[in-house]
């Protein structure tokens, strides 16, 4: 990911830590989704509760732990926009180490629930088309 779209700083808090000191690691979704929603904001200016999508896809590869004091950094690409999706690869530092790399695909839906596409905005603002 060297052309990343966007980069998050993550704290760390007390209840992410599990009884042996690191991050459990269902939180790193928690912290994959904070970065998500931060782009949205900034990318698209839209906050993902103000807009219809859903995630239907999440992978996680964990490299090694984060502890209690690392930095954590999320850096997110957007790979290649669908015609309602949002494929996005990231990778999780701690401490600017490779802590996790992820992938999520994210849907755009109707009211009922329904795929839909991209607004050309959204496509001009990531650099899709």
């Amino acid at each position: 990911m060297e052309n990343a779209v966007y980069t998050a700083d993550i704290d760390v808090r007390l209840r992410d830590v599990d009884f042996m000191g690191h991050v459990n690691n269902a939180v790193y979704a928690t912290y994959i989704e904070q970065a998500r929603e931060a782009f949205f904001e900034e990318a698209l200016d839209v906050s993902l509760v103000e807009v219809g999508t859903v995630l239907v896809n999440l992978e996680i590869d964990y490299r090694r732990p984060i502890e209690a004091t690392d930095e954590v950094e999320i850096t997110l690409d957007v790979t290649d926009l669908g015609t309602s999706s949002i494929p996005m690869e990231y990778e999780v530092r701690a401490d600017g180490e490779l802590a996790a790399t992820a992938r999520t695909v994210q849907v755009l839906v109707d009211e009922d629930g329904d795929a839909k596409p991209l607004p050309a905005e959204w496509r001009n603002r990531i650099g899709g088309e």
